[in-house]
């Protein structure tokens, strides 16, 4: 992807300074699931630093081995080559605790899809943190404007939002809140396309734009399999073959995360006081009994096996 060239901006004194995107050599980055370990393997292929952090070194151990592999695909498709992997795992290093984050110019929070779980992680990061530094969630749904007003930087605060698998996927979702300082968003956006990835913008509402369309559909198709319309195969079947979907709606619910899901339509739910947006009961039952798709092998498939097999 063509990347835009640097633009000179005028600042007091007629001096001028490149954009701040160019200041953002180290990245901090909380989580080391799924999401966080994205992060941090597209920001290092970038030449960019990078910390991770997370609760466990186990998390830690396993997020590398995975951003390992990823790198390993990627060279098998003939997108990086064998230096530029070993650099990028040369450019992230690991840690249990927010005090590494004291010298990074932006930390990205990719931690659970749970707002009183981030509103803890930004009350302690943010005193670790140097003055000038940016704080990014990759929250999918949750209110940008209520989470920045638990830091004491909400003009530096804005919502960052990474599509899954993050190294596959183009798109970001670029949320301001109400207090986003103009200045934090051309960074992140500037930071985005230096990333390889293509920015969208999107307003502070429940769900912004991806999964306020994405996931009313995926909870419709729940709801289709709970009224007994169709069965597992049935509904994924069709919605391929019917709509050329790569992947049918209640497969891409086990990818997502079926608690992932449900918390978004609650975000939804809530946020929007219309009932369209009721999470499917059949979706609360597999989440209250631990199916949450194929992190825990089993959601609307069952994938102990070799092959999957609809649970339903």
């Amino acid at each position: 992807m063509s990347q835009p060239a640097a633009v000179l901006r005028p600042v007091t004194g007629g001096t001028f300074e490149l954009p701040r995107a160019e200041s953002i050599r180290r990245v901090g980055v909380i989580g080391a699931g799924q999401m966080g370990s994205g992060i941090a393997h597209v920001c290092a292929l970038a030449g960019v630093k990078v910390r991770l952090a997370d609760v466990s070194q186990d998390s830690l151990d396993k997020s590398i081995e995975r951003i390992g592999q990823n790198l390993d695909r990627q060279i098998s498709r003939k997108r990086i080559t064998t230096e530029e992997r070993e650099r990028a795992l040369a450019n992230i290093e690991t840690g249990l605790g927010y005090q590494q984050f004291v010298d990074c110019d932006l930390v990205i929070e990719a931690a659970t899809e749970n707002e009183t779980v981030k509103r803890e992680i930004f009350k302690k990061l943010v005193p670790e943190l140097k003055p000038r530094a940016i704080v990014a969630t990759n929250t999918s749904s949750i209110s940008i404007t209520r989470l920045a007003a638990t830091t004491d930087r909400p003009g530096q605060f804005m919502g960052m939002h990474f599509m899954n698998p993050v190294p596959a996927m183009q798109l970001v979702e670029l949320i301001k809140g109400i207090a986003t300082d103009e200045n934090t968003f051309e960074t992140l956006r500037e930071l985005t396309f230096k990333l390889g990835k293509t920015p969208v913008i999107s307003e502070d509402f429940p769900a912004f734009i991806v999964n306020r369309i994405l996931l009313p559909m995926i909870n419709e198709a729940v709801y289709t399999l709970y009224e007994g319309v169709g069965t597992v195969v049935a509904i994924d079947t069709s919605m391929k073959l019917g709509a050329n979907h790569p992947m049918g709606p209640l497969e891409l619910a086990d990818f997502i995360g079926l608690d992932t899901a449900l918390s978004v339509m609650q975000v939804l739910y809530e946020g929007l006081a219309d009932s369209k947006y009721r999470p499917c009961p059949l979706l609360v039952k597999y989440v209250e009994a631990g199916w949450l798709g194929r992190k825990t092998g089993r959601g609307f498939y069952d994938y102990s096996g070799p092959q999957p097999v609809p649970t339903r």
